[in-house]
């Protein structure tokens, strides 16, 4: 069969077609670009909003148009959680997040038998951590390492534990192996991901933490970096900063998860953490790290969100001086305790409110950029768009250079010129070999 993807979401959607593009090709299947013909089309869905059921629905009913005579197959969260909406809409196969090898054998069911097939489990009795092919096809600079998954957090905002289950986690002599594999096969960074890395090892009950699968990941694969995911902020603590801070290869980049710089709003939230403990968390990264990238998230217009309180979150940020940020407007999610709240925000408020956070972020990150002009950085190269090649640096950092030479999957040597808009220029030095 010819087999098209559409992956909708977070790494974790991405991760999951990766290991899926490689199970359908090593059972001689050909994959082939979504937008053009093929005899099975794919979508791996998102349902963190309703914005992202919608956009799956839509790609759904677009496949199906484009090609009447096609297997249209649904996985992911959406149909997990939603399994009611999937009567109206034109697929054959319904699957959701779990046993993904399984889903090969039920795509090719689905075009032998032409009838419509429903695969889906209870997520909250899943127990065993699902192995899955790690990396990408060739041509791709990264890959991604899926080391844990599910979630037991419950914020109030999110549905994605009950899309996904409770905490399971990839055992760390499976993780090593994995890891070697791909730094074999000539990856130069590893991306530790999951639902919620920083359960990692929750499940187990034996002491283990997410530091040891770091150093264990770390030591597996020396030459590669090793690029983690978001973090939960309690994860850091000293002994993190201290046990981390002592491997070479591990990115000065932390993703800390944040929503709000508001306790109030925190508590509403059902984070696990306030301000002052997510400020602790901050500090220690800058003691133990050199000049290291702390990105957030933050949700503006949550439910109850006053005014005073955007302020205070407005304040916070400027206090923790973020590398780079994610900033969302509150999307009401059906489903979630957060969607039936009181005092949920005007349309209008929470984007002239996103609108106000960005402004302040774009400042940091300017800031932030430009502590690196006239230093020189390694960057792992990965495409070449408008004539510059662009990659990033172990804090995250885009550069972009012209350069005559192929520098796709090329660790580098610049120097930096000067600071763009959310990106560094430089000019190469000297090319690694390796």
């Amino acid at each position: 069969m010819r087999v098209a993807f559409y992956t909708l979401g977070c790494k974790v959607n991405q991760y999951e077609t990766q290991a899926l593009e490689q199970l359908f090709a090593q059972r001689g299947h050909v994959l082939v670009p979504f937008e053009g013909e093929a005899d099975a089309y794919i979508v791996n869905s998102c349902t963190v909003t309703a914005v992202s059921d919608k956009k799956s629905r839509q790609t759904v009913r677009q496949a199906r148009k484009r090609a009447p005579g096609a297997v249209i197959a649904l996985c992911g969260c959406y149909p997990q959680t939603h399994p009611e909406d999937m009567d109206d809409l034109p697929v054959d196969l319904v699957a959701g997040t779990g046993d993904r090898a399984r889903f090969v054998e039920l795509v090719e069911q689905a075009w032998a038998e032409r009838q419509p097939i429903t695969a889906l489990d209870d997520a909250m009795k899943r127990r065993v951590f699902e192995p899955l092919p790690a990396g990408g096809l060739e041509g791709r600079t990264r890959a991604m390492l899926k080391v844990e998954d599910g979630c037991v957090n419950f914020c109030t905002y999110c549905i994605i534990p009950y899309a996904r289950g409770p905490v399971r986690s990839l055992p760390l002599c499976d993780a090593v192996e994995q890891a070697k594999k791909l730094a074999a096969e000539g990856y130069k960074e590893l991306v530790l991901t999951g639902i919620e890395i920083s359960s990692w090892g929750h499940d187990f009950r034996d002491g283990s933490s997410l530091i040891d699968l770091v150093e264990a990941v770390c030591g597996a694969a020396p030459d590669c970096r090793v690029r983690l995911g978001s973090l939960e902020p309690r994860t850091v603590t000293e002994e993190f900063c201290v046990r981390g801070a002592k491997l070479d290869n591990l990115c000065p980049h932390f993703h800390l998860s944040m929503q709000s710089g508001c306790d109030a709003t925190l508590r509403r939230m059902n984070r696990k953490y306030n301000t002052a403990r997510f400020y602790e968390s901050v500090s220690l990264l800058r003691r133990h790290f050199d000049a290291p990238a702390v990105t957030t998230d933050m949700i503006v217009g949550f439910p109850g969100e006053t005014g005073g309180e955007f302020e205070q979150s407005l304040d916070f940020i400027r206090q923790c001086a973020f590398a780079a940020m994610h900033i969302f407007p509150y999307s009401r999610r059906p489903g979630t305790p957060a969607a039936a709240m009181p005092g949920q925000v005007l349309n209008a408020v929470k984007e002239e409110r996103a609108r106000r956070a960005g402004e302040i972020a774009a400042g940091m990150e300017r800031d932030y950029l430009s502590r690196f002009a006239g230093q020189r950085v390694e960057v792992l190269f990965e495409e070449e768009r408008d004539g510059l090649w662009r990659g990033h640096t172990a804090r995250y950092c885009e550069v972009r250079v012209k350069s005559g030479e192929n520098l796709h999957n090329r660790l580098c040597r610049v120097s930096v010129t000067g600071v763009g808009d959310g990106y560094l220029e430089g000019e190469i030095l000297n090319l690694e070999n390796r």
